[in-house]
């Protein structure tokens, strides 16, 4: 499931079930290992997950093995973070953010997560 107990991988595959199928709020960060921005913000998606498990799903989506689902969202540049609530985009962000203010963020757009759709 994840890389730590709180993050999420996202693929075509799960797409469906993990993110549009999900209850509450789910931020997903899409990424590409060869952008050096994508691997600054890496770490703080790491602690985000951890930080609002229970709040929001948080996970990563890798570009370059599912480019279906980034061209649905018209992703054209890394990172992107969308945040869905109940299988629907209601926030994005492109670029690597300072930790306050993608914090700050995503708290606006926080809500409780059920233990079924963790």
């Amino acid at each position: 499931m994840s890389l730590n107990e709180s993050l999420h991988v996202f693929t075509a595959e799960n797409w469906e079930a993990d993110v549009l199928g999900a209850e509450g709020t789910v931020l997903v960060d899409f990424w590409a290992d060869w952008c050096p921005p994508c691997r600054k913000l890496s770490p703080l998606v790491d602690e985000l997950a951890e930080e609002f498990a229970g709040r929001v799903k948080v996970g990563k989506l890798d570009v370059d093995g599912s480019p279906d689902v980034a061209s649905r969202y018209g992703i054209t540049s890394i990172p992107s973070l969308l945040v869905f609530r109940d299988g629907k985009v209601v926030a994005q962000r492109v670029g690597a953010l300072p930790r306050e203010e993608l914090r700050g963020w995503l708290d606006a757009h926080a809500c409780a997560v059920t233990t079924a759709a963790r």
